[in-house]
């Protein structure tokens, strides 16, 4: 595992990647809101992700990274900045959405993406980073908690 975890490059993701992205984000939302959020469409990232991701990619308010092993992305990064408003007069980048393959977790590669992350948040000036995980998916709480987050606020929700 340590030669495969140090043959992976985590980079940021170029136009030749939005395969690999759509894939990622098909995987993480069937892994994560398909099993936790009746509510989301886990048909997104086939539908509308080739689209989003190419767009992201050439954004500067947005972040996409990916985690790639043997010309495969086995992983990936989602950032955005926002603000600062009149009422959040900060600017803020946010972890939109991480996927590591299973095969490749536990090996220092979601805190590879998370520093890197860090670091352009910081170089484009945003203060504070936030990122939202389901409550039920403690191995996500853990991990992000790893990686210096802190639970700041919680959504309640109520199907009608």
């Amino acid at each position: 595992m340590s030669d495969q975890r140090e043959a992976v490059v985590v980079r940021r993701a170029e136009h030749a990647d939005v395969d690999g992205l759509v894939e990622c984000s098909g995987a993480l939302f069937a892994e994560d809101a398909g099993t936790r959020d009746s509510s989301i469409n886990i048909d997104w990232p086939r539908e509308h992700g080739p689209q989003r991701f190419a767009s992201g990619i050439d954004d500067p308010n947005r972040l996409l990274l990916v985690a790639g092993y043997e010309g495969k992305v086995v992983g990936h990064l989602v950032g955005a900045l926002g603000g600062p408003s009149a009422m959040r007069p900060v600017k803020v980048a946010t972890l939109v959405s991480m996927y590591v393959h299973p095969g490749f977790r536990r090996s220092q590669i979601g805190g590879r993406l998370v520093a890197e992350f860090f670091s352009w948040a910081k170089d484009a000036g945003a203060t504070a980073a936030e990122v939202t995980a389901y409550s039920s998916n403690a191995e996500a709480m853990k991990f992000y908690e790893r990686n210096g987050f802190a639970p700041q606020s919680v959504t309640l929700q109520t199907s009608l």
